[in-house]
């Protein structure tokens, strides 16, 4: 069932955030440490280790798709929660965080789109439009 992908991602979520919470307090910065992140590493890593043994049936594999799926707009949101004044206030190293971390992005973009090949689009379907 899909609740099942549900629950292996709530499961996932609690672990995340409790290894986030302690990987901050290693660090000595009184506040979770990716466990967003290692929440959804964690549910990759159960769903790729559930289907080698057969272990997870076609409709639990659509609540783990559907869950990766939101996963996105699920860290933009919790983005938008963060207090952005504060971290500029704390010096420039955050807009050059900011601002260096968009700029390798779309320079990794740009080598994706430049390695793909164009597709190819049959004679017939190009004449009929």
């Amino acid at each position: 069932m899909v609740i099942y992908g549900t629950a292996l991602l709530a499961l996932c979520h609690l672990l995340g955030i409790f290894l986030g919470d302690l990987l901050g307090t290693l660090l000595g910065a009184r506040t979770n440490v990716g466990g967003v992140g290692i929440a959804m590493l964690l549910l990759i890593a159960a769903r790729l280790w559930l289907h080698k043994r057969g272990w997870m049936p076609q409709p639990t594999e659509m609540g783990v798709a559907f869950w990766g799926a939101m996963y996105i707009p699920v860290v933009v949101a919790m983005a938008a929660q963060q207090n952005v004044v504060t971290a500029l206030r704390g010096g420039p190293i955050a807009l050059l965080a900011a601002v260096g971390s968009v700029f390798v992005c779309g320079c990794c973009i740009a080598l994706i789109n430049r390695g793909e090949k164009p597709a190819t689009v049959p004679h017939h379907a190009a004449t009929a439009v």
